[in-house]
């Protein structure tokens, strides 16, 4: 991801753009690298893409913190899965982490499914609730509707939250103030490991 990432913000023309904006988190640090060239890099402070649909980090860790076991969903993690026969596959989908057991004892039989289920270990194991964070879009309600049925299928606490656009509005319109990192060029993204998430650092060489 840094690779392509980078690859992208090599390519921006010098003097052309004011910055670069980035629509990512700290994503389990698949940002940490990634070096302003010809312009600055902005991006938001959170740990992943759930504080961006949260519009605040802070309302996400409160959430977190009261709910660690918890799977999240929006219309485009759901409209990504619709699309998953067109295109290149995930990773999930490359690793067999999307398939359900049952799907697994279809397409390989009992023992190949116990054995792949024990292999690569059932990455859900950890969670007992579904969180649907509500963007207030019209389209929302077959994808509600579809989080509301995966809870009752795993047994799972069902819940939702309000989303908020807040945080990409002031990405898109300029007003970054604390709740953005600015990276000037010659500088580099670095976890901070504090409640600012991230941090810019000087490159050395």
């Amino acid at each position: 991801m840094v690779a392509r990432l980078q690859e992208r913000i090599d390519a921006v023309p010098a003097g052309v753009h004011e910055a670069v904006l980035l629509g990512y988190a700290l994503c389990n640090n698949g940002i940490v690298g990634l070096r302003a060239r010809a312009a600055r890099l902005v991006i938001p402070r959170g740990h992943d893409c759930i504080a961006v649909f949260l519009g605040d980090r802070r309302k996400y860790l409160d959430y977190f913190n009261a709910h660690p076991g918890t799977y999240y969903r929006t219309t485009g993690w759901c409209e990504r899965e619709d699309a998953s026969t067109v295109g290149e596959a995930t990773v999930q989908q490359k690793l067999g982490l999307n398939f359900r057991y049952q799907e697994l004892v279809e397409k390989f039989g009992e023992d190949n499914a116990n054995y792949i289920m024990a292999t690569m270990g059932d990455f859900t194991a950890n969670y007992n609730r579904v969180a649907y964070i509500s963007m207030g879009l019209a389209c929302e309600e077959p994808f509600r509707r579809r989080a509301v049925k995966e809870a009752e299928d795993k047994g799972w606490t069902y819940d939702e939250i309000e989303g908020s656009m807040e945080l990409l509005r002031k990405l898109i319109d300029g007003t970054w103030d604390e709740d953005f990192l600015l990276v000037e060029p010659g500088h580099t993204v670095a976890a901070s490991h504090d409640e600012g998430v991230i941090r810019a650092a000087a490159v050395l060489d």
